[in-house]
């Protein structure tokens, strides 16, 4: 029996309820802005404001509530309002403003909830993307074993190295000591490393074997297979490295925006009731 996920809670509760609230919202702004004309500082204005506050904060409650063992409810129902509640402020947001958009803070507030919601939606495509491609490309190894691996291939390359000359021993050591996986959060991002020193050296070994006597021929195709098999578990370990900051990362651009759309919304606020 296939399992739901967050997104079907209860039946789809909170996308009917979030359904609801919009198609109400846009009623009650096609039978009111004809009389009074749009402008948020109406009594539906207020309301759709003050719910749309309401529901922000709701939404930045799961940061707390993810780090709490006696929070009402479940993680699945609160990820599944997260992510409704904030589809619905769209709409409900939009015709606060109603469509009244400039350089000041209130605009502020709208963008930066925007672009909440848009990395918002990301992370959504992140959670259901990329675990299954991090369980593809591992199979039934892990990061540590594919590691441990690389290891050994290393002991190995450096003992068949000794018995050729001079040239392959530095393309093996500069493979061995300067392949990177991870590094920068660029590098993080990118499975692909266009100047790796194992793929460099990969692809001279396949050069140089036309250049060595017979002897040592044996050796270098030992090499040269050995080297083949880093280039590989290396680019599965870059792979595993960018699903898992693709999947992750993404958090570090949402949370900020989020408390930044906080700061706007207070400052939002206290200019309405204060200086408007």
């Amino acid at each position: 029996m296939r399992s739901r996920s967050f997104l079907e809670y209860r039946n789809f509760l909170y996308l009917k309820l979030s359904l609801l609230l919009m198609i109400a919202a846009i009623a009650a702004y096609i039978l009111h802005s004809p009389a009074i004309g749009g402008y948020g500082g109406t009594w539906l204005g207020y309301v759709l404001g003050t719910l749309s506050a309401a529901i922000v904060c709701l939404l930045l409650w799961l940061g707390v509530r993810k780090r709490s063992y006696f929070g009402a409810g479940t993680m699945q129902g609160w990820l599944s309002a997260h992510v409704y509640l904030g589809l619905s402020l769209i709409v409900l947001a939009t015709l606060h403003s109603s469509f009244q958009f400039g350089w000041n803070v209130h605009t502020l507030a709208y963008v930066l909830m925007m672009a909440v919601i848009l990395s918002g939606f990301y992370g959504l495509y992140a959670y259901f993307r990329f675990p299954h491609l991090l369980t593809e490309n591992l199979s039934e190894d892990s990061f540590e074993s594919l590691l441990q691996e690389i290891s050994k291939l290393d002991k190995l390359a450096r003992v068949s190295a000794l018995h050729l000359p001079d040239e392959i021993i530095a393309l093996t050591n500069n493979a061995i000591y300067n392949t990177r996986i991870g590094g920068t959060v660029r590098e993080q991002m990118r499975s692909q490393h266009l100047d790796c020193p194992t793929t460099l050296a990969v692809k001279k070994l396949h050069g140089l074997s036309k250049t060595l006597p017979m002897a040592q021929i044996k050796t270098h195709r030992e090499l040269y297979t050995l080297m083949l098999r880093r280039e590989t578990l290396v680019a599965r370990a870059r792979r595993d490295v960018m699903l898992r900051a693709r999947l992750s990362g993404w958090l570090f651009v949402h949370v900020p925006l989020s408390l930044a759309l906080l700061a706007a919304l207070i400052a939002h606020v206290t200019a309405i009731f204060f200086y408007w």
